[in-house]
């Protein structure tokens, strides 16, 4: 019919799909209440965790994979997330459990490709399908019965109720992952569901914010695809772990866990060995202290404007600090290119780095090495003076563990006397004087 019979207007009619298993007007009835409860009454029990033998994964989840939670994971394309879930599912599987990995992105004959390249043996316990249909995987959910499901992406999805609504909409993804929800919160049979969300131009799970606030935990991989190391990081975590991170070596075999970070971020060298323009600091990822190298290299500029390069640093920050060192160090860098470089790829985001970073390009400038069992850690003022940092005592039990013999930090940084067993603390105010000591 082009012509509406009501106000004569053509073309002017839209379709509509009825669903008739939506329920009727009277649908609260078929619905079973829940009781209300004094919130005094109610028993509170530890949330049920697989743990897997990925230890970065582990400590990013708080201690395993939660049965009854559901988990997103978003990178940006080629970071690792469906290998890293191939991986945990493989993991998860060896113990007995049973995992469903649906795609809706890859075909079957690709994500077996996957698992051919990173698995040693693909075990018997995993089911995949490839279907962009919801309704069909929640079918094989119901009919294999996993305790682990995993969902590649959720913005590749759709639910017939839903239609023509196509996927990756908002009223899709928000059925999608409810229904999601649903079944992983069921207190019959409890399971795990995995997301995997697709990352927009801003480096956002794409779609609506509500997303993030109806999952249990959100995880995103940080990292570049040219460059070996992956970082994990936890941003919500309702089972503990929120702002942990894991870290990975992207190898042939797949993500690889860095266990020992700080053997990963250090160059290693014989007892006493100095070379130039290196120093080493130590910062905190999630609630762990990482001991890390910042590297420098000092040279002469033939240029009206020398160069300032701060790899996995930011550009503001590495001005500022040549500027201090300029005006209250006593340098003059104006003719001299600086190239600042940290071991291992990973992007320092603290202030308390700021005195090994200066004292690196110090170090570059004199051509002459500081020992590899000296660390600083402070930040540096704009006055040139050395001020606290948080947690350090946690920093220094941790060089001390380890062997190293000296710690530069600001004066007065301790709330309480602290003890170490075998590490030299020096408190010293001003950078002129750490760099005097250091130097003679």
């Amino acid at each position: 019919m082009g012509k509406c019979p009501n106000c004569d207007e053509w073309n002017s009619l839209e379709e509509t799909i009825i669903d008739s298993k939506k329920g009727s007007s009277n649908g609260r009835s078929t619905v079973k209440r829940k009781t209300i409860k004094k919130l005094s009454e109610v028993t509170s029990s530890n949330s049920d965790r697989i743990v897997t033998n990925i230890n970065e994964f582990n400590r990013v989840m708080g201690g395993g994979v939660v049965k009854d939670s559901i988990t997103i994971i978003t990178a940006k394309p080629g970071a690792g997330k469906s290998t890293l879930l191939l991986q945990v599912a493989d993991d998860v599987s060896s113990q007995g459990y049973k995992v469903v990995y649906a795609s809706g992105e890859e075909s079957d004959s690709q994500i077996k490709n996957r698992a051919d390249r990173i698995l040693r043996k693909i075990n018997d316990n995993i089911w995949i399908i490839s279907d962009t249909n919801l309704n069909n995987v929640l079918d094989s959910i119901n009919d294999i019965d996993p305790t682990l499901i995993i969902i590649d992406s959720i913005q590749s999805f759709t639910l017939d109720e839903y239609l023509p609504s196509r996927a990756g909409s908002p009223t899709q993804t928000m059925e999608c992952a409810n229904e999601l929800l649903k079944v992983a919160k069921n207190s019959e049979k409890p399971r795990a569901v995995i997301l995997v969300g697709q990352m927009n131009k801003n480096e956002e799970i794409a779609g609506l914010r509500a997303l993030e606030h109806l999952v249990d935990t959100v995880l995103i991989i940080e990292g570049e695809n040219e460059e070996e190391l992956r970082a994990l990081q936890s941003s919500k975590n309702r089972f503990g772990g929120t702002g942990e991170i894991g870290f990975f070596g992207m190898a042939e075999t797949g993500m690889v866990s860095i266990d020992n970070p700080s053997e990963f971020f250090m160059t290693k060298r014989e007892d006493g060995e100095a070379v130039s323009g290196s120093t080493l600091t130590v910062v905190r990822e999630g609630s762990r202290p990482i001991i890390v190298e910042v590297e420098s290299l000092v040279s002469n500029s033939f240029t009206p404007y020398p160069s300032r390069i701060g790899e996995n640093l930011g550009k503001d920050q590495l001005n500022t600090l040549i500027s201090i060192l300029e005006q209250r160090g006593g340098f003059n860098l104006f003719n001299k290119n600086v190239v600042i470089k940290i071991t291992g790829g990973l992007r320092l985001r603290e202030q308390a780095i700021n005195l090994a970073v200066i004292m690196s390009i110090v170090s570059s400038v004199h051509n002459r090495g500081i020992s590899n069992d000296v660390v600083f850690i402070a930040d540096v003022g704009l006055t040139g003076e050395l001020k606290k940092v948080p947690s350090l005592e946690a920093r220094i039990r941790e060089l001390d563990r380890m062997g190293f013999k000296k710690v530069y930090v600001a004066k007065n940084a301790f709330a309480r006397p602290v003890k170490f067993d075998k590490i030299k603390v020096m408190e010293l105010k001003t950078l002129r004087e750490v760099v005097k000591d250091v130097f003679n």
